[in-house]
């Protein structure tokens, strides 16, 4: 794991399981209806519950890039926050991800968490590049950093070394070395 200083956040880039994490909230890279299949949603379902996928899509449907959250069931973090970042085609956009970046994060400075779990929205299913989605969620936590009042880490959980990889060289071109 590699971390970045954003004051008052720290920018943390990890290899890891995202149902794994201890953290205040997870984000699911959700669709907007909020039915959880395969990929980060399949993994948050099966360790937490199906009642996380019955809780999301009872706020639902809600146009892409929107954010609702959830308690966590089984999962170690308390809460989940379902950012939809594909409408019901499975595709999406720069747009919708820069989107869907800032609601979790607003969301979650509305509960007052202080710590926070993304994947790479929209890389999976969606089919979003990985460069492409690093500098959009990397520029969204950037820009959005200096207004956070309760929000004191943000962990970006990565699938794989090639994931893992691109975020860690885009954080280190749009915020300098690692701490």
């Amino acid at each position: 794991m590699i971390s970045f200083g954003l004051p008052p956040l720290t920018l943390e880039i990890a290899d890891g399981d995202i149902a794994a994490e201890p953290l205040d909230a997870v984000v699911n890279a959700a669709n907007s209806v909020f039915w959880m299949g395969s990929g980060v949603a399949g993994a948050l379902k099966a360790r937490g519950g199906q009642q996380i996928e019955a809780d999301a899509m009872a706020q639902g449907p809600v146009e892409p890039g929107g954010c609702v959250i959830t308690p966590g069931g089984r999962l170690p973090a308390r809460h989940v926050i379902h950012a939809a970042v594909m409408g019901q085609d499975l595709r999406t956009s720069a747009a919708v991800i820069d989107r869907a970046t800032r609601g979790a994060l607003e969301i979650a400075e509305a509960h007052q968490l202080t710590s926070i779990a993304f994947p790479a929205l929209g890389t999976g299913v969606g089919g979003f590049p990985l460069d492409e989605c690093a500098r959009i969620m990397i520029e969204a936590i950037r820009v959005k950093a200096p207004s956070c009042a309760s929000l004191c880490r943000v962990r970006l959980v990565l699938f794989g070394q090639p994931a893992y990889r691109a975020f860690a060289r885009v954080a280190g071109e749009l915020l300098g070395g690692p701490r």
